[in-house]
């Protein structure tokens, strides 16, 4: 296992991240198509189709695949994709279905009435998971397409791994400010006076014992508390700039029908959209596991 001081992320271990930054940019995807890999069966992988996926992911944290399943809206397709990466440990979060698989679709029942992700309305950029527990984050995130959109509801994908390299080249101080424990607290969740979550605090960029990175961040204005420090207030600015600007790292586009995106919980958006004859359903798959061997 990696020591934390060894990890590449540690801020002060320069020659580590040098290293490892030129291996990350050598050979990254250029566009949205060379994340994606045709599959048959997505319940049963070939062990090339598997080895594809895995490669890409160990090199963007995310790929998609493009399988034949059309519009079956089995939940086993995603739930057996997701167990042959290692991803066993599902987040049961207030508005899942009772399998802890989210249908993703617009909803207006008391439960989810309010959310953003059960509206046709755009969502900025977040990784998911960001007000849970700190000893509960989200490292696996499926997605997986049983109807898209008529019109509307792209995605737009970012490795955090590339926005914390470009944000350390800036400043390598901005980094150290994203990582107080303190950085960023999303208030309590209150309906009707009742506290349905408490407030959550923690840091934006955290290094994991075993040396990998996790990102926590939202995007959004409302609901979010940051630190009162000048150099986080820099960098926050600056990590926003580096979302808000289009990059060859930028990848956007829409996920069809039997297709479906695996990640380390990825920076991603969503675009707002319209229906027509058909809803838009996307399964989504939160786990509180990393990708195995990646």
């Amino acid at each position: 296992m990696q020591l934390l001081n060894e990890s590449p992320f540690y801020p002060e271990n320069r020659q580590a991240f040098d290293r490892w930054k030129a291996t990350k940019l050598s050979h990254y995807p250029q566009n949205l198509d060379d994340l994606v890999v045709e599959i048959g069966d997505p319940r049963q992988l070939t062990s090339a189709e598997h080895d594809r996926l895995l490669s890409l992911c160990q090199k963007s944290n995310m790929a998609i695949w493009a399988g034949l399943s059309g519009h079956d809206s089995d939940k086993e397709i995603i739930r057996s994709l997701g167990l042959s990466f290692g991803l066993k440990h599902l987040d049961h979060n207030m508005c899942a279905d009772n399998d802890a698989i989210t249908s993703l679709t617009v909803q207006s029942d008391a439960l989810r009435q309010g959310y953003i992700p059960y509206s046709n309305r755009p969502i900025a950029w977040h990784t998911d998971g960001y007000y849970n527990p700190l000893d509960q984050q989200i490292h696996g995130l499926l997605l997986h397409c049983v109807q898209p959109a008529d019109e509307g509801g792209e995605n737009e994908l970012l490795d955090h791994e590339i926005v914390y390299l470009r944000i350390r080249d800036e400043n390598p101080d901005y980094i150290r400010a994203l990582m107080h424990p303190r950085a960023m607290t999303i208030p309590a969740n209150e309906v009707e006076g009742e506290e349905i979550r408490p407030s959550r605090t923690g840091p934006v960029f955290a290094i994991y014992p075993d040396g990998h990175l996790h990102m926590r961040y939202t995007d959004r204005s409302r609901s979010i508390e940051w630190l009162e420090d000048s150099l986080l207030t820099e960098a926050v600015d600056f990590l926003k700039s580096v979302l808000k600007t289009p990059s060859p790292w930028h990848f956007r586009g829409k996920l069809e029908a039997g297709q479906g995106l695996i990640s380390n919980n990825v920076l991603h958006t969503r675009d707002g959209f319209s229906d027509g004859d058909n809803s838009r359903l996307l399964y989504r798959a939160r786990y509180f596991d990393r990708i195995d061997g990646c």
